[in-house]
């Protein structure tokens, strides 16, 4: 399998490349040169297999060349064999051919493990091979930060920055990354907002002399191995359900567009999906485009949602690359455009073909807040902002009768406490694992939103290591 970005002047890499690479250099997001498919058949066999299994299949031809389908079977195995839930990613059904995908039962409570347990064990094993070690650099709305601190602490060949917006995570949130003191993890606290943490980020990997120096490698869904492991739960949820032989829909509370595209891979690779539902905060710069074909980017408002709380949705790129006919050079230019003016406008074809398959729904804070107490009252399942936002998402698409809809649950109540009691007047409990974590100490530090002092703080940090 080899890999192209989706501004199309990059060099053409193999998957262990790209899970090094993150962000291809021409700014670009890596993307497969084809999309691999499989038949009905080999997608009926999936049917009855432990998730580690299923997962492993789903994977082996994004890595073909670079891995025996042996090696990642195993990796994928260690990954989940830690997950809380014996099922990895339980389907509950909350009403009529309504159904929650539970995406928490991981070591941080969030969907993120899906992928980022996996992706630190792939990091293991290619710079094994290498003989290399890496400077991992991300930014966080919330999960990923805590997720690939998880995935990546006290790992010898890797050392791990994660950004974060000053403020504007949960406390849960925040206390799962800062609480790891291991030596090779630091978190920044940025005076700015979460897109600003993430357009530094892209700025250290552009500037080409500093990723080549600290060996920049991404943990952000920008990387593809990200989205890679994401595609697994799809085909999870839809063979459980009765696929190929029933089409099925997914709803999906995203800010970054990554967790929604791994369903786009999904469908792309034979999985019969009949709409895929975005569910947006009042950050609803994904609901806005699916509705007129202009993406405008607007200040970002804090919600209840933080995860959401974005408006510039990195993976967005990788559709429109699909949806301009794969042409790179059409992507620079609609992403200059976004860049120079805070808008951008889709070919009115390909806007109209996306709308076949997406469309979007927004929630403020209090629908929200009404959308958790309605599903508990009705269901008894308690939900935390970022599902709930999902599952009304869900509720308000439009679906054929036959076509079972699938929320995406992408974060364990427990993270979003304060939200949850004050929609239902319970306040959820962290799991024993998590108990004690208002009890340990924290480690972080705060930096002004400016980009050189973030660069002098990663290079002193890695420096002092090496």
């Amino acid at each position: 399998m080899k890999y192209v970005s989706t501004r199309g002047a990059a060099p053409v890499l193999d998957f262990d490349d790209v899970l090094l690479a993150g962000l291809a250099r021409d700014g670009g997001l890596y993307v497969p040169e084809s999309w691999p498919t499989f038949t009905l058949d080999q997608i009926r066999a999936l049917r009855g297999l432990p998730y580690d299994q299923l997962a492993a299949k789903v994977m082996a031809p994004f890595v073909a060349g670079c891995m025996s389908e042996d090696e990642l079977a195993a990796m994928v195995a260690d990954a989940y064999k830690g997950f809380t839930h014996p099922a990895v990613a339980p389907l509950k059904q909350i009403g009529p051919n309504q159904w929650v995908c539970e995406l928490f039962h991981g070591p941080t409570l969030a969907f993120k493990d899906y992928a980022l347990q996996l992706v630190g064990r792939l990091f293991d094993h290619v710079l094994k091979k290498k003989g290399q070690r890496v400077l991992i650099v991300g930014a966080t709305s919330g999960d990923t930060g805590s997720a690939a601190i998880e995935a990546c602490r006290d790992r010898d060949a890797v050392d791990i920055v994660i950004l974060h917006p000053k403020g504007r995570t949960s406390d849960v949130q925040r206390r799962q990354m800062t609480t790891i003191l291991s030596a090779n993890v630091r978190n920044l606290a940025v005076e700015g907002t979460f897109d600003d943490c993430q357009d530094m980020v892209k700025a250290l990997f552009n500037d080409h002399s500093f990723r080549d120096e600290f060996n920049l490698s991404a943990v952000n869904s920008i990387n593809w191995a990200r989205v890679m492991a994401q595609v697994a739960y799809y085909f999870a949820s839809a063979v459980a359900l009765g696929a190929p032989d029933v089409s099925v829909s997914f709803s999906v509370p995203t800010g970054n567009f990554g967790n929604v595209f791994a369903g786009y891979v999904a469908r792309q690779m034979g999985l019969p999906i009949d709409r895929l539902v975005v569910g947006s905060n009042t950050n609803d710069i994904l609901t806005r485009f699916f509705e007129t074909g202009r993406m405008t980017a607007n200040g970002v408002v804090p919600t209840l949602s933080p995860s959401m709380d974005i408006q510039v949705s990195s993976n967005f790129e990788r559709l429109m690359f699909d949806y301009v006919g794969r042409e790179g050079a059409a992507v620079q230019k609609l992403m200059d455009e976004f860049r120079k003016t805070g808008v951008m406008s889709m070919p009115q074809g390909a806007f109209a073909a996306m709308c076949e398959l997406f469309e979007g729904h927004r929630f403020d804070d209090t629908a929200t807040l009404g959308l958790m107490r309605d599903i508990q009252a009705r269901t008894g399942e308690s939900l935390d902002p970022h599902s709930a936002i999902g599952a009304g998402a869900g509720l308000k698409a439009i679906l054929r009768a036959d076509s079972p809809m699938v929320a995406l649950a992408t974060a364990h109540p427990a993270k979003f406490p304060d939200a949850v009691e004050k929609a239902t007047g319970t306040r959820p409990a962290l799991p024993p694992h998590l108990a004690d974590l208002f009890d340990r100490p924290e480690r972080y530090d705060v930096v002004a939103n400016d980009l050189g002092a973030v660069r002098d703080y990663v290079s002193a940090f890695v420096k002092g290591r090496r």
